[in-house]
């Protein structure tokens, strides 16, 4: 990645504490175990509401606040708490949110580019901060937000539940312990059915409701080019990371996890693309990654359409559609439960924990070691999503073979892209057509982070802020 000039670094910081009207503390105090937590959801249209509901639930924490820049939705938020005669404070600009010293943390649910920046901004804040999957919309505002949390003492959790699933845990560690032999692929599977999100002619009009700026945030300020504003910003780059970086980051997190895989991998590719139908989106519909470390894979598959064309199920793979399956030389794991190599179950694991339960707790203990899912986890799995996601970028469209060819070496890729292929073939996708984008083969140091001897992949590492809404390089 390119290195800032000092005038370059001077000025992005100076701008960066332009956008905060806040003072900048490194303040944290344990809460009494009797005084209430008061927690402020930022972004509720969707996965935000569970938050709100998550937090009620928990004796001795308030929702104290909500701030959305959409009023629509904030007006929504306000009713909510207005028809049970509860009191909550609304902000439609974070900056101001975080003005308020009575708020004590952050639960973030906006759209991907603004979970690293609001995270930053809210430890520099000294609010401890829950921020949903991904972490970031690129790997290096994410290492930010990692060192924001270190610098600023904060607890940070990430929105990754599965973390907190203790048959989950135990399971893994099963695995890890040898009962069926060394891992060898551990696969993360996203089989969710995403239909077209329509074409439209040209740029269509904002919601009056919706401060487009605010919205926009750090990323580009560009007309809209979809049908809704809403919820598809998932599958357009500026916005969006895709389903690997949507539903799929829980699965990533997962294989990383049983595979105790702590850096990025130090070799990666991808092949996909966005096929069955022409929309405006931008992500693939159809991808595996594979991250090589070396002594095992991880290996991850997105289909979003379905089995076959003219029905709604979806493939399964080993069982499972959206989840995982840990290949070992014994066996394999899929979900929470253990299998012989012929398929017969060995044991089945159970049981859990409420993740943002699981935040409070470390809020009040002010001990980061007591997160199920801190921020260098969620970093780490975010990023690998989103280096996948780099090598299709700048990748270029290839025939079947001609891909068959590139990965020939690769025996579990090979038996990977053949089952995309006998997929799409299934949903009448012609692939010589319809052509699949062969990923660049992309070499990274796990230790800097960065991309070796790829100017293109390490360009995509990070993006060009929008002012006032800039990732620092220094938090």
């Amino acid at each position: 990645m390119r290195n800032l000039s000092r005038r370059e670094f001077l000025a992005q910081s100076a701008l960066a504490g332009a956008g905060l009207a806040f003072p900048i503390s490194t303040w944290a105090q344990a809460k009494g175990a009797n005084e209430d937590i008061r927690v402020a959801v930022v972004g509720f249209n969707g996965r935000g509401q569970d938050h709100i509901s998550e937090f009620r639930k928990i004796k001795g924490v308030r929702v104290a606040a909500l701030c959305d820049c959409d009023q629509a939705v904030l007006d929504r938020g306000a009713k909510l708490f207005a028809d049970q005669k509860q009191k909550v404070e609304l902000y439609r600009d974070i900056r101001k949110l975080l003005e308020n010293k009575d708020i004590d943390a952050i639960s973030i649910a906006t759209p991907n580019h603004w979970h690293s920046l609001a995270g930053i901004w809210g430890c520099q804040a000294g609010k401890d901060v829950y921020v949903e999957k991904p972490v970031s919309h690129s790997p290096w505002e994410g290492r930010k937000l990692v060192e924001a949390a270190r610098k600023y003492n904060r607890i940070v959790q990430t929105g990754t539940q599965s973390r907190s699933d203790h048959g989950l845990r135990e399971a893994i560690q099963w695995i890890r312990d040898g009962n069926i032999g060394k891992i060898q692929v551990a696969r993360g599977l996203c089989y969710k059915r995403r239909p077209s999100i329509g074409k439209v002619k040209g740029p269509q009009p904002i919601p009056a409701t919706v401060d487009y700026d605010l919205w926009c945030g750090p990323g580009p300020k560009l007309p809209l080019r979809r049908e809704h504003l809403h919820y598809d910003w998932h599958w357009v780059w500026p916005t969006g990371n895709g389903d690997i970086g949507n539903q799929g980051v829980h699965q990533m997190d997962i294989i990383r996890w049983a595979a105790g895989k702590n850096t990025l991998s130090p070799r990666v590719m991808s092949v996909g693309g966005r096929l069955g139908y022409d929309d405006d989106g931008e992500t693939p519909n159809t991808q595996m990654v594979v991250h090589d470390y070396g002594v095992l894979l991880l290996i991850f598959e997105v289909r979003g359409l379905p089995e076959k064309a003219g029905t709604e199920t979806m493939d399964r793979y080993k069982g499972q559609s959206i989840g995982q399956v840990i290949e070992c030389e014994g066996g394999y794991l899929a979900g929470e439960s253990a299998f012989d190599k012929e398929g017969k179950l060995i044991k089945k694991f159970s049981g859990e924990e409420n993740h943002f339960e699981n935040f409070i707790k470390a809020v009040r203990s002010r001990n980061v070691k007591e997160l199920n899912a801190d921020i260098l986890e969620g970093h780490l799995s975010s990023a690998l999503c989103h280096t996948g996601n780099i090598s299709y970028r700048i990748g270029s469209e290839r025939a079947p073979e001609e891909i068959l060819e590139e990965i020939k070496g690769n025996p579990a890729g090979v038996e990977t892209f053949e089952r995309m292929k006998a997929h799409l073939l299934a949903n009448k996708v012609d692939l010589e057509k319809s052509q699949l984008t062969l990923g660049a083969f992309l070499e990274m140091d796990p230790e800097t982070e960065e991309f070796k001897d790829n100017e293109a992949a390490n360009a995509l590492l990070t993006r060009k802020y929008r002012k006032p809404y800039i990732v620092p390089s220094s938090v």
